[in-house]
């Protein structure tokens, strides 16, 4: 990677990185080909749990699709690739260990917006080291809800996080207010364009407000392998989240 010392020092430094143009057409066209076959032909073969819905009823509001990894070889194969893991390894520094293969989407006129989180929340790590790695599908821009991220904020740790009610982001950061929003760096994409970011740098999502334009991304989580997950915690987490969801009719 021959850009990996500049790339390095952008990630340090700001918590994220962009990569443009990072899949080129033929890999970008494999993708959301596969993505497509994924959403028509596994996704009514698989539990409740594994495909989440801004409403169950209709089809096209789809939000959530995560681990894709488990269900399908080629994104078992994706998550695994020689070149995802060695930009994870320069992020991270050292070793990691790839974790899951999640797809996201805004539908046009149906999402929320996504709560000003920290990924590290989720995670439940120690120390809390790992990076996200977000592909562009469609073109993305403030209409459609970009990602907004927070610089330097992987440097000042965990923040206090409280329920969202956000279906895909149960949690956002508590307290959040103007000096947060003041920091807030809108970052644009285009198709095959790569964003990067630490696993504690704070970034949120308006919803998508167009008629027409989806918003669909594949992302991809890799660990460091110096983390350690709390257990006991990531259980606990999993089943109060899952019993408020089926209280809400969300499952």
């Amino acid at each position: 990677m021959a850009d990996a010392p500049q790339l390095k020092r952008e990630f340090d430094r700001d918590g994220y990185a962009v990569l443009r143009g990072f899949l080129p057409g033929d890999e970008l066209e494999r993708l959301r080909s596969h993505t497509a076959r994924y959403v028509e032909k596994v996704v009514p073969t698989l539990d409740r749990t594994e495909a989440m819905y801004e409403d169950r009823n209709r089809r096209e509001t789809l939000k959530h699709l995560p681990r894709m990894e488990d269900h399908d070889p080629y994104f078992s194969s994706l998550l695994h690739s020689d070149r995802l893991v060695e930009l994870a390894e320069v992020l991270m520094g050292g070793p990691v260990v790839p974790q899951n293969v999640q797809w996201f989407n805004k539908a046009p006129g149906q999402s929320e917006p996504t709560p000003p989180h920290q990924d590290g929340y989720y995670f439940m790590l120690e120390p809390n080291e790992a990076v996200t790695l977000w592909l562009a599908l469609d073109d993305v821009d403030d209409a459609n809800g970009c990602v907004r991220y927070l610089p330097g904020t992987h440097r000042l740790g965990l923040r206090e996080h409280t329920r969202s009610n956000v279906l895909g982001f149960s949690q956002g950061v508590a307290g959040y207010g103007s000096q947060d929003e003041a920091s807030e760096t809108p970052i644009h994409a285009k198709p095959g364009d790569l964003l990067a970011h630490h696993s504690l740098a704070i970034h949120l999502a308006d919803a998508n407000t167009t008629p027409d334009r989806q918003r669909r991304a594949i992302s991809l989580v890799y660990y460091s392998q110096r983390a350690r997950k709390d257990k006991t915690k990531t259980v606990s987490y999993q089943q109060d989240l899952h019993a408020d969801l089926v209280n809400k009719g969300r499952l």
